[in-house]
């Protein structure tokens, strides 16, 4: 599920912020598989993570354009 920032600057404002809703759900349920242990693939938080990470700072960039 990993975005680059070329991918991300190409959605729009809305898909971006779908985009940022579904991670983080994904995000929180594999944060609660991980603390009973059932996580199937650790490194997916990481990377889920690190890509909201991107989405926000490409949303703060261009807020900081437009102000």
């Amino acid at each position: 599920m990993s975005m680059n920032a070329d991918k991300i600057r190409k959605l729009t404002p809305e898909q971006r912020k779908e985009k940022l809703n579904e991670l983080r759900l994904e995000l929180s349920k594999l944060q609660m598989q991980a603390h009973v242990g059932t996580v199937d693939n650790p490194g997916k938080i990481k990377v889920l993570r690190k890509t909201i990470a991107r989405i926000l700072t490409i949303e703060n960039e261009e807020k900081r354009k437009k102000g």
